[in-house]
């Protein structure tokens, strides 16, 4: 089936290429620009800091009929969701002095939003295009990161970071990480009928080899609509805090007594450091509350935050705070609350992590609680899936895919 697909995609590539060639060689214009002088329809490309309302008036659109419009598609594409490169084909009505008549856009590809006037309202309806549901393996050797791996063998980087993401819980990327050590990833492609490319869904399995240790996860949703990832056994990974609160860092100095690289003493270093590039994004390690983010002397900028527990951490040396941190906000574990810098006494950028229990300093490296094991019809259904997609796993080669049941 995906031999048929990718000979699909070519031949009508070759046809669509012999077709303009044609046209080249006979000096006919191309049929879209034939088809606008004749008819009142135009295509608007969106450029970066364009707004939907700009663009629409730019083209001679009324503003009251702009205003109108953009009401009405604000469940379906708020202006918001603008991006530059999209394509809007509207169309205007001669009998009604050239006035907006239908709007098209696609926000995403098979995913089309169009209104169109009828009489004095804007109906508007999402247009899907009939999906193939396939399934797709990459592996590799990591070298550098597993970031640059992953996204080397094939996989999107927005599935990879998310993935990495997952196994913050799981892996010290500093410590269980080497050179040489390899993975294995399944995950969702979506296709139209003839082939094309939709776009990619979730990562459903991955398998890691850490220094000959084996590393297998599965994603499964709870019959309560939880969807979260799990290992051979069965047991979450979601920890009650993440090992490493920022994605690919190097560990630069760990927990315990250290002679200070500026003031130059002994003194005990009550957390640990993760070197980082300035801007890389830091995460919440767990669920709590904003206490404070300001900048506080040798800290530089700060981000302190309360947990359950008696429990508080502490994030140091941010270039910034994320945007809306601030005193009483409520975080959930994975939010980005900063970015790294090299504020306050710093000799680089990296990010100073603490753990606080209850008034005194713990190695955050403990500090990673294991969390729900499945049982019953919920271990059950769990343990089908886990079959099924192993299966796939050892059937598929790098790069291949198979189509599935939805």
């Amino acid at each position: 089936m995906v031999g048929r697909f990718i000979i699909g995609s070519l031949a009508a590539a070759w046809l669509l290429m012999s077709g303009e060639a044609a046209q080249a060689v006979s000096g006919a214009s191309p049929p879209q620009e034939a088809a606008s002088a004749s008819a009142p329809e135009r295509m608007l490309v969106v450029r970066s800091g364009d707004t939907l309302a700009g663009l629409l008036g730019g083209a001679g659109v009324d503003s009251g009929d702009v205003h109108r419009l953009v009401v009405a598609l604000q469940d379906l594409f708020p202006p918001r969701a603008l991006r530059p490169g999209q394509e809007i084909a509207i169309t205007l009505d001669p009998s009604r002095d050239d006035a907006l008549a239908e709007f098209e856009i696609e926000p995403s590809p098979g995913r089309t939003i169009r209104a169109t006037l009828r009489g004095e309202q804007w109906q508007v309806e999402e247009i899907l295009a009939p999906k193939q549901r396939m399934l797709v393996r990459v592996a590799g050797k990591v070298e550098g990161g597993l970031f640059p791996a992953m996204t080397a063998s094939g996989m999107p980087p927005g599935l990879a970071l998310s993935l990495i993401r997952a196994l913050g819980h799981e892996i010290d990327f500093q410590r269980d990480l080497q050179p040489g050590d390899s993975f294995a990833v399944l995950f969702e492609r979506f296709r139209d009928d003839e082939g094309a490319l939709l776009g990619h869904g979730r990562v459903l399995h991955a398998e890691l080899m850490l220094s000959g240790r084996r590393l297998a996860i599965w994603r499964h949703t709870t019959r309560d609509g939880t969807a979260d990832w799990y290992d051979a056994a069965g047991r979450s990974l979601r920890r009650a805090f993440l090992r490493t609160p920022l994605d690919g860092a190097r560990v630069s100095s760990g927990f315990g007594m250290r002679s200070h690289p500026i003031l130059g003493f002994t003194r005990l270093h009550r957390g640990t450091d993760f070197a980082a590039p300035t801007g890389t994004p830091v995460y919440a390690a767990a669920n709590g509350t904003v206490i404070s983010a300001r900048f506080e002397r040798g800290y530089g900028r700060i981000v302190r935050l309360r947990h359950a527990g008696g429990i508080e951490t502490r994030y140091a040396h941010l270039s910034r705070f994320a945007r809306g941190i601030a005193p009483g906000r409520q975080v959930r574990q994975g939010d980005a609350i900063g970015a790294v810098g090299s504020t306050g006494l710093s000799t680089g950028p990296h990010l100073h992590y603490e753990v606080i229990v209850q008034g005194r300093p713990v190695d955050p490296a403990r500090r990673t609680a294991q969390s729900v094991q499945l049982a019953g019809r919920e271990l059950t259904a769990y343990r089908t899936a886990q079959r099924s997609l192993s299966h796939y796993a050892a059937a598929l080669s790098d790069l291949t895919e198979i189509a599935m049941a939805e």
